[in-house]
């Protein structure tokens, strides 16, 4: 997949018919899959490429007062491309949502980007919104001389697969329903770093992550996880906290890898969240601790995909 970076409008070139699949994709979930099928389906029937059209950050920095977590996205920009890619996306064009681009009428959007770009189909879904007026799908079959596709809502269990359903079930540590809604499995990429040292105190030594990228986390708790270190997977269980029975503050990133005992200082590795165990909870000592963590590690050992 070829990615093109639109810095003046003026200077598109494309001389491949595409179908273009419109939208701003922070992560790529079932129901945007739906519409890079779709996409991919018409593009191998007429003999088309396909290419996609949106943005590298959310076009609600340009409307709202801003707020840390307009920056956070579902998944990080090398695995959104990766999933493109393997969803059948020829070219990626991304262009800044800016005051400037907000204010183009819905006609034109269309001339300065959908016809410079050669679309000979439109892909895009049923809540889509274009231009100065928030013209709805409806409006780009008046406005587009071409085909126009529009990809029904599609759900899980009756309701609605969206990207804010999926960052609530993130947020509420239910990582194994966002993982159904993603099609995929959600995780957190970083590098290991020098923490307290406690958990080897204890018999449960721990490998702390610095996120670098930025992605949403689950929220605070104990989960079953998998943690990939160099290419290799490992069963773990990891915490979002600030481990309150020691009255810490820093929320942290911790994952014990069981039969693992290297060092790994310093190297990347990446957290898959499988499923939560339970919450956080302050213990009246290290003996109770230790007691919920062997709990805590019969669980993700024997856990299971269901």
């Amino acid at each position: 997949m070829e990615i093109v970076r639109i810095e003046d409008k003026k200077k598109i070139e494309s001389d491949q018919e595409t179908v273009l699949v419109l939208g701003y994709f922070d992560g790529i979930h079932l129901g945007h899959k739906a519409l890079f099928d779709r996409a991919r389906a018409i593009a191998d029937k007429k003999g088309l490429t396909v290419s996609v059209l949106t943005f590298p950050e959310t076009p609600k920095l340009a409307f709202v007062r801003f707020h840390s977590d307009l920056l956070l996205q579902l998944t990080c920009p090398e695995k959104r491309f990766s999933l493109m890619e393997k969803y059948g996306v020829d070219y990626l064009y991304m262009t800044d949502f800016t005051s400037s681009f907000a204010k183009q009428t819905p006609q034109e959007f269309l001339t300065n980007y959908v016809e410079t770009l050669n679309a000979r189909v439109l892909v895009t879904g049923f809540d889509y919104h274009f231009g100065n007026s928030r013209a709805d799908v409806t409006v780009l079959g008046t406005l587009f001389d071409g085909q126009v596709e529009v990809i029904d809502e599609v759900q899980l269990e009756g309701e609605k697969i969206s990207s804010s359903r999926i960052r609530e079930a993130i947020q509420k540590g239910q990582v194994a329903e966002a993982n159904r809604l993603l099609g995929y499995e959600f995780t957190t990429e970083g590098i290991v770093v020098h923490g307290d040292a406690r958990g080897r105190t204890i018999g449960y030594p721990t490998a702390n992550l610095a996120p670098f990228e930025r992605v949403h986390l689950p929220g605070e708790g104990v989960y079953v996880a998998d943690v990939l270190i160099a290419g290799q997977r490992y069963r773990s269980m990891a915490s979002v906290g600030r481990n309150v029975t020691f009255d810490g503050t820093e929320m942290r990133i911790e994952a014990h890898v069981f039969d693992f005992k290297e060092d790994i200082y310093g190297e990347k590795i990446t957290i898959i969240w499988l499923d939560k165990i339970r919450d956080m909870v302050k213990f009246d000592g290290i003996e109770a601790l230790m007691k919920q963590m062997q709990s805590d590690e019969e669980i993700s050992l024997n856990w299971k995909k269901e």
